[in-house]
């Protein structure tokens, strides 16, 4: 599939840079983009698995995404030091991104895996509304359109049983916050070194979950508050290898490949969460008819926004713009 992606978007790069070095990166940087996206995957996998509530979760897996990360940066000696307000504004960016996970995890709670990760297929429709207005822009309508499929595709997926509602509404809110995070980390991200921003994103996290914690834990009561030692074990994977690992592996496949690509394979960490969810807790055998159409609709969508994207961006090469590479 990524090779597929790149050889449709890409492909006049063997045709200009045909020496063989540079495709041993390139084929390298594709096989890091494919495990980051797999680490992705597994990322509403955990969710089911530990036997913490959601906000527990998030805030354990920020806190050892902190730790590890911090301690990459002291070994690698690429630890910046940045002035106080600075850290306090991705910090506060981080915050957001801890409300998004507590609400991810709890839609997985309250419904199943499958349903947590469809909804969060709204943060495009959510972030083609948010966008232009934080940003002081005009709305796009070809993004508000495409995002309309999604919605109508989270509607059907609404119509199943009862019981997974609850779940689909704390997705809904999650992929607000999501939409948000993705608005004001992409302020970050032109201002501050990647490894600077997760670091201090991970720690406004912690700062802003322990905040919340006591009113999040008096309407949601824990029966414990220190993971057994299985749940210790697989929140120092969900935080060292699907946060700070799955990161790493980005930032060393955009060396060689465009944001663009990056962004078109993510659009498939659903699908991928969905068939481990099917594989691995045999979840199709409580989806109905309605669940597969929503998702065929937020399919198409996102079929057509990696169709118009790659028109954008061949229309942009052809003016000789400059592009992201």
């Amino acid at each position: 599939m990524h090779i597929f992606l790149y050889l449709l978007f890409n492909y006049k790069f063997y045709y200009l840079h045909g020496q063989r070095s540079a495709q041993d990166n390139m084929k390298k940087a594709y096989i890091q983009l494919h495990i980051a996206l797999i680490l992705a995957g597994f990322t509403g996998i955990f969710g089911r698995l530990i036997t913490l509530n959601e906000g527990l979760i998030s805030w354990y897996r920020t806190f050892f995404a902190a730790v590890a990360m911090l301690l990459y940066l002291v070994i690698t000696r690429k630890l910046e030091n940045i002035p106080m307000t600075n850290k306090i504004r991705i910090g506060a960016v981080g915050a957001i991104l801890g409300f998004h996970w507590v609400f991810f995890y709890g839609s997985i709670k309250y419904s199943n895996i499958s349903v947590g990760v469809v909804c969060f297929a709204l943060t495009s429709f959510f972030n083609a509304l948010l966008a232009p207005l934080l940003n002081k822009k005009r709305l796009s309508v070809q993004e508000l359109f495409l995002s309309g499929l999604t919605l109508c595709g989270i509607s059907l997926i609404f119509g199943m049983d009862a019981g997974f509602r609850t779940g689909i509404l704390l997705g809904i809110i999650s992929s607000i916050f999501s939409a948000l995070y993705t608005v004001y980390n992409e302020r970050l991200a032109g201002t501050f070194r990647s490894e600077t921003i997760i670091l201090y994103q991970m720690v406004g996290g912690v700062i802003g979950l322990t905040v919340v914690m006591p009113v999040f834990l008096y309407f949601s009561p824990a029966t414990t508050l220190i993971p057994s030692l299985p749940d210790f074990g697989w929140l120092l994977i969900l935080a060292i290898l699907c946060t700070v690992g799955l990161y790493l592996l980005i930032v060393s496949a955009l060396k060689h490949i465009s944001s663009f690509t990056l962004s078109l394979t993510f659009n498939l960490e659903p699908l991928y969460t969905i068939l481990l969810a099917m594989l691995i807790y045999k979840e199709n055998k409580v989806l109905s008819a309605s669940f597969y159409i929503g998702l065929f609709l937020i399919l198409v969508s996102l079929a057509l926004q990696m169709l118009r994207v790659g028109y954008q961006r061949r229309w942009m090469k052809a003016q000789q713009l400059p592009t992201v590479m």
